[in-house]
């Protein structure tokens, strides 16, 4: 279904796609979407028993994005908790905290986004290819 989609797209100048795989975290994990990163995005209004109910996802990721932060005195999510649960899984994991509401966090989101494009797209180049896509 993704390969159909980006068929139907102009790719010549994107160097950044997301591929926002929707669902559970169970069936995702598996797919093979040909990205170069995967990232999984949480929120904390979802509840923090993501990592410990859905692992496989957690350990094919480089990095995850823990959204809604500012919402974190109204719910019930353990944040500390959900931190060390991610690097139990995936020592290597890149967790990043942020709120897109009052921009906490995004800058380091985005530093970090602009790093991966750009380590994948200089080989990519010199090997011929042009464009990246991230899922």
């Amino acid at each position: 279904m993704v390969r159909d989609a980006l068929a139907e797209l102009d790719l010549e100048s994107v160097n950044l796609l997301f591929i926002e795989n929707i669902g559970n975290l169970v069936c995702p994990a598996s797919w093979d979407l040909g990205e170069d990163t995967r990232v999984v995005v949480i929120g904390t209004s979802e509840g923090d028993d993501k990592p410990a109910k859905y692992p496989q996802m957690f350990t094919l990721a480089r990095a995850v994005v823990i959204n809604k932060l500012d919402l974190l005195p109204h719910v019930n999510f353990d944040l500390a908790k959900v931190k060390r649960q991610v690097l139990a899984i995936n020592p290597d994991m890149r967790i990043f905290e942020i709120s897109c509401r009052t921009g906490e966090g995004l800058d380091e989101w985005c530093e970090w986004l602009l790093t991966e494009v750009t380590h994948t797209l200089e080989p990519a180049q010199a090997h011929g290819y042009k464009k990246i896509a991230y899922g």
